[in-house]
């Protein structure tokens, strides 16, 4: 009978724990609503303004590689946009401190031989 009763508890509570819990149906998404309304602006560098001649692809690739080999880097540092034209090559997104912002920046600098050849708009994300 004991057994029967300490059963039943622990059945009740899970019960009462599980239904305790708030229900997660959907995700949250994040809000990139500014973000999105400044890389509309006519002068802003966006991913399909990248061009596709052979050394355009190659310093992006270059830039790339050397920032996604950095295993010390965050997720987001590796996902960042770097978008290549005419030689000049622009870094976008967010990464998760200032000392990763300058770390994806010196790795571009080296890649693509010189300070004079990035446009760094990467920002800070806590």
């Amino acid at each position: 009978m004991k057994k029967r009763s300490y059963r039943l508890l622990a059945g009740v509570v899970l019960l009462v724990g599980a239904l305790s819990l708030p229900a997660q149906d959907t995700p949250i998404k994040p809000d990139n609503t500014k973000i999105n309304k400044r890389d509309r602006q006519p002068a802003e560098m966006t991913a399909d303004q990248q061009k596709m001649n052979a050394g355009d692809r190659e310093l992006a690739r270059k830039v790339r590689r050397a920032v996604v080999s950095d295993k010390s880097l965050s997720t987001y540092a590796h996902n960042i946009k770097i978008i290549s034209r005419d030689g000049m090559v622009t870094l976008k997104g967010p990464v998760k401190s200032e000392d990763e912002k300058k770390a994806v920046e010196a790795k571009a600098i080296a890649a693509a031989g010189g300070a004079d050849k990035i446009k760094n708009e990467l920002s800070v994300t806590p």
